[in-house]
């Protein structure tokens, strides 16, 4: 097959060649961006004389054909085309004959890629905000069923303060939203057209890129064209947000995962997210976290991996470009599948509400409480510090807790201790009392709560 550049090559090259040198394998994703992108050119071209009413009329007719055979799986791509854009401009010359090669007037397929790309990025992360509400939104309800659950709190992964289950699970509510903003300030920079900046140095052709940019629903356009065709900055920051957001699944997968084992017992996660084994049949594995949590790490490969090909790029378009995309469809895919995943294990997983309050009675978790206690006491706070951990200290060596010691024992250290120093001790009044703002205080977190519900009914994506 006669290649649509060759005009100044002699030799064929080998089908081995083709097949390196090809991109239609994971290009093609980009199919219906590549035709939105040649209409609005066609439109533009048109709109500015360039092309006649009739050539325009016919192109863009050509293109709705093919518009509707991809749409029914009908369209059929080969490696000798080399790119998505090369095939879609054989199939329109095969639907409309040679009309199909003024379509690539005033354009190269350097500003045509970016164009694309730029369009699929704009789609992937509207719907990416989108799931992402989705599960705040779970989060937050999911918190409020449990603002009065009472789990530990950990640090180093050792017990240390008794908590509110909801507190603990609108932490991650916070995280997630962070990313939303993240993904959301992003559109600023995926929201522009590089169209018409053709190979490098824009076109002789009168053409006009602010039509071109509207038609596409851009809302502005690359000031620079050797800027717009080899800029990947946009999604560099796609895929770092990316990183980032799976990062927050990780962690929360990491903390499911060891609330179902058999040591918590915390939650338990539905049968949808589990798996079994094949030898063991007592087994109910949390698959679904666990991918999550190993998935994260392929996402992290691809924004290294582009980093690390952008890194000593001259400009503008090199052929390396071509590696910029299996990583950001992979990213897409990977992280929209994982919120869809994340989402369903926590609207359906099980809390065992009396299993996190038991946890918080056989420790010492409330060590804070009673030191806190002999500060109001007026014992200096290091000093009440000392003594609590020397109690702690006798407890393990007999075997008891702090509630457990006889008031008599607690009036030998300070006269002003009173009885009301076991309900002090006690989990729910220890998490009740934490009552600074943001803190784990039950009204605290109805208040974060309610701050989240009104957070997420303001928030609407403007698009221009």
């Amino acid at each position: 097959m006669e290649k649509l550049w060759g005009g100044r090559f002699q030799g064929k090259s080998e089908q081995w060649i083709d097949e390196f040198g090809a991109s239609i394998s994971f290009d093609q994703k980009l199919a219906e961006q590549d035709i939105l992108g040649s209409l609005a050119h066609v439109k533009m071209l048109g709109h500015t004389g360039i092309l006649t009413k009739d050539e325009t009329s016919a192109i863009i007719s050509g293109l709705e054909t093919l518009q509707q055979k991809l749409a029914e799986n009908e369209l059929q791509f080969t490696i000798e085309n080399e790119d998505i854009h090369l095939n879609i401009e054989t199939l329109l010359h095969q639907e409309i004959g040679a009309v199909a090669g003024k379509l690539h007037t005033a354009r190269s397929r350097n500003d045509q890629v970016a164009t694309d790309m730029h369009l699929f990025l704009k789609e992937t992360v509207l719907e990416l905000i989108t799931k992402l509400q989705q599960l705040r939104t779970t989060l937050v309800k999911t918190a409020e069923e449990h603002v009065e659950t009472i789990a530990p709190g950990y640090t180093h992964l050792q017990h240390a303060q008794p908590i509110s289950f909801g507190h603990h699970l609108l932490a991650y509510y916070q995280m997630l939203t962070r990313d939303t903003e993240r993904f959301t300030e992003s559109l600023k920079r995926i929201d522009l057209s590089p169209l018409g900046s053709a190979a490098l140095a824009g076109t002789t052709f009168p053409i006009d890129r602010q039509f071109s940019a509207k038609e596409l629903g851009f809302s502005g356009i690359y000031q620079n064209s050797l800027d717009a065709v080899s800029d990947r900055d946009f999604i560099l920051e796609f895929l770092s947000n990316c990183s980032l957001l799976m990062m927050h699944l990780s962690r929360f997968c990491e903390e499911l995962i060891l609330w179902c084992s058999h040591e918590f017992q915390f939650v338990e996660l539905t049968d949808t997210f589990s798996t079994g084994s094949s030898i063991m049949p007592q087994k109910k594995n949390p698959d679904m976290a666990e991918l999550i949590r190993g998935k994260t790490g392929r996402v992290y490969g691809n924004l290294f991996g582009l980093l690390t090909l952008m890194k000593g790029l001259p400009l503008a378009y090199n052929k390396d470009f071509q590696e910029d995309k299996e990583g950001m469809f992979d990213s897409s895919e990977t992280v929209l599948a994982s919120l869809t995943i994340m989402d369903g294990m926590i609207a359906t997983m099980k809390v065992n509400q009396s299993r996190m309050y038991t946890s918080t009675q056989k420790d010492f978790s409330n060590a804070t409480e009673l030191a806190d206690y002999l500060a109001t006491k007026g014992i200096p706070f290091r000093q009440a510090h000392e003594i609590v951990g020397k109690l702690v200290l006798h407890c393990t060596q007999k075997g008891c807790f702090l509630q457990d010691i006889p008031l008599t024992e607690y009036q030998a250290i300070s006269s002003l201790i009173e009885d009301d120093i076991y309900d002090t001790l006690r989990s729910e009044v220890a998490v009740k009392r934490r009552t600074s703002e943001g803190g784990t205080g039950f009204d605290q977190v109805r208040a974060q709560i309610n701050h989240a519900f009104a957070q997420l009914a303001s928030e609407s994506i403007h698009l221009p």
